[in-house]
C-alpha cells in the first residue's frame, strides 16, 4: 500500500511540475531552464524532466539558444502552437461565425455565413460543414480540434439539453435540441451564453482589460447582459444572470400584458431592433424597415427618427439604472448589432438620463471595441483556457 501511495505521490508531482513548467512557458513566450527555475522554483533536474515530458508530448518545442554568462548558451522552449485547437462558434439568429485558433491563441481559420435556418438539425448541418472546411483549411481534421466552445441565445439547461429564454431561434427549447451541437463539435464541447461570452471577450480583449467590475450590455435581435464582477463571469444560481430583457420598462406599461411581451421580455419588447422600428413606425416613420433607417435617419437629422432614438435611450437608461444601483459597475459597455451601431446616438443621452434616474455616480458608458467580434472572442478566451488545461491532462497520461 505504501508503495502504490508513494508511485501516486510521484505521478501527481510530475503534473504539477509540468503544469507549473508550461505555465512560465506560456507567460515568458520563450524561456531557458535557468529562467524557468529562477520562476518557477523548481530544482534545474526537475525543470529539465518537465521539459523533457512536455516536448515528447508535443506542447514544448526547442527555438534556439540565448547567450549566457561566460560564453555559455541556454536552449530556450517555447509552446508550440499546434498541440491544441479551438473551435469559436457564434450562433446568432441571422449569422453564424466560426473561427478556429491554436493553442496560443491566433485565429488561423474564420468565416462568418448568414444562418440557414433556426432549426437544430438544419443549423447543426450548417455549423458541421463550416467546421470541415476551416478544418481543412488549417489542414486538420474536425476530430483534431481539442475543445469547441458555442455561444447562443439563452441559458443552456444540462438536464434537458434545451435552450431556455430563446426565443429568437425557435425550437431550440425542446429537450435534446443542444445535443445536436456535440455532432458538430467532435470533441469535448461547452455551450455558454452568447451575451456572457462577449462579456467574457470584452474583459480579454477589449474596454474590459484591467477593469474588475463592469457590464457588457447587448442590444439587438434580441437583449442581455454579462456581468463581470472582481474579473470574473457571473452567472446566477441557474445561469440566467443577466437577462436584462424581462426587465419590467415602466409601471402601467401598455405592452406589459402582451403575450409577446410576457414571452420575450418588456425591456427587449421596446428596446430591441423589432421595438425600434414598431415604435418608429407609430411615431410616423412609416418607410423604416431595419432598425438601421432608423439611426441613419436620425444622423441625418431626421426629427421622427431622433425622438425614435431618444425613446430607445430612455428604456436603456431604466434598465442600467436597476443594474448600476444593484452592481455599481465602474463601466458598461454597449454592444449588439444596436449598441454597437447605434452607440454613437445613444451614449450620450443615455449616460444623461440615467444621471437623472439615480442619484448614485452612474458609470462610463463606452460602446463596444469588439462590435460584431465579441461572442466569438470571448468562446475563443474561455476555450483557449481550457484546452491548455486538457491538453496537459493528455500529455500526463503518456
Amino acid at each position: 500500500m505504501q508503495i502504490t501511495g508513494t508511485a501516486s505521490t510521484t505521478s501527481v508531482l510530475r503534473v504539477m511540475n509540468s503544469r507549473a513548467v508550461f505555465a512560465e512557458v506560456f507567460r515568458l513566450g520563450k524561456a531557458s531552464r535557468p529562467e524557468l527555475a529562477q520562476a518557477t522554483g523548481l530544482s534545474k533536474p526537475t525543470v529539465a524532466l518537465a521539459l523533457t515530458h512536455l516536448e515528447r508530448a508535443g506542447l514544448l518545442r526547442q527555438v534556439g539558444q540565448r547567450a549566457g554568462a561566460a560564453g555559455r548558451s541556454a536552449l530556450l522552449y517555447e509552446v508550440r502552437p499546434q498541440a491544441g485547437w479551438v473551435l469559436a462558434v457564434d450562433v446568432g439568429r441571422g449569422y453564424v461565425r466560426v473561427a478556429i485558433a491554436d493553442l496560443l491563441g491566433a485565429i488561423v481559420a474564420r468565416t462568418d455565413r448568414p444562418s440557414r435556418g433556426s432549426r437544430a438539425s438544419t443549423l447543426a448541418a450548417q455549423l458541421i460543414r463550416l467546421a470541415d472546411e476551416l478544418a481543412a483549411e488549417v489542414g486538420i481534421a474536425r476530430s483534431d480540434i481539442t475543445l469547441t466552445v458555442f455561444g447562443t441565445p439563452g441559458v443552456h439547461d444540462p438536464q434537458t439539453g434545451a435552450l431556455r429564454s430563446a426565443p429568437n431561434l425557435p425550437g431550440w427549447d425542446r429537450p435534446g435540441a443542444v445535443d445536436r451541437l456535440a455532432e458538430v463539435a467532435g470533441a469535448p464541447f461547452v455551450v455558454e451564453n452568447d451575451v456572457d461570452l462577449a462579456a467574457v471577450g470584452e474583459g480579454a480583449y477589449g474596454l474590459g482589460v484591467g477593469i474588475a467590475h463592469f457590464v457588457y450590455v447587448s442590444i439587438g435581435t434580441g437583449t442581455g447582459m454579462g456581468i463581470m464582477i472582481d474579473g470574473r463571469l457571473y452567472r446566477g444560481f441557474r445561469g440566467a444572470a443577466g437577462e436584462v430583457g424581462y426587465l419590467p420598462v415602466a409601471e402601467g406599461d401598455p405592452l406589459q400584458d402582451e403575450p409577446a411581451s410576457r414571452k420575450r421580455g418588456m425591456f427587449e419588447s421596446v428596446a430591441s431592433a423589432d421595438g425600434i422600428v414598431s415604435l418608429a413606425r407609430r411615431l410616423g416613420m412609416t418607410a423604416a424597415v431595419t432598425a438601421k433607417d432608423v439611426f441613419d435617419a436620425a444622423r441625418a437629422g431626421d426629427p421622427t427618427a431622433t425622438r425614435a432614438v431618444l425613446h430607445e435611450a430612455d428604456h436603456v437608461a431604466h434598465a442600467l439604472a436597476a443594474v448600476t444601483a444593484i452592481l455599481d459597475p465602474e463601466l458598461v459597455v454597449l454592444g449588439g448589432g444596436i449598441g454597437s451601431q447605434g452607440g454613437d446616438l445613444l451614449t450620450g443621452p443615455v449616460r444623461d438620463r440615467l444621471t437623472s434616474l439615480v442619484a448614485l455616480v452612474p458609470p462610463r458608458i463606452e460602446v463596444s471595441v469588439l462590435g460584431a467580434d465579441a461572442v466569438l472572442r470571448g468562446a475563443l478566451a474561455v476555450g483557449l483556457t481550457a484546452a491548455r488545461d486538457l491538453v496537459l491532462n493528455r500529455a500526463a497520461s503518456l
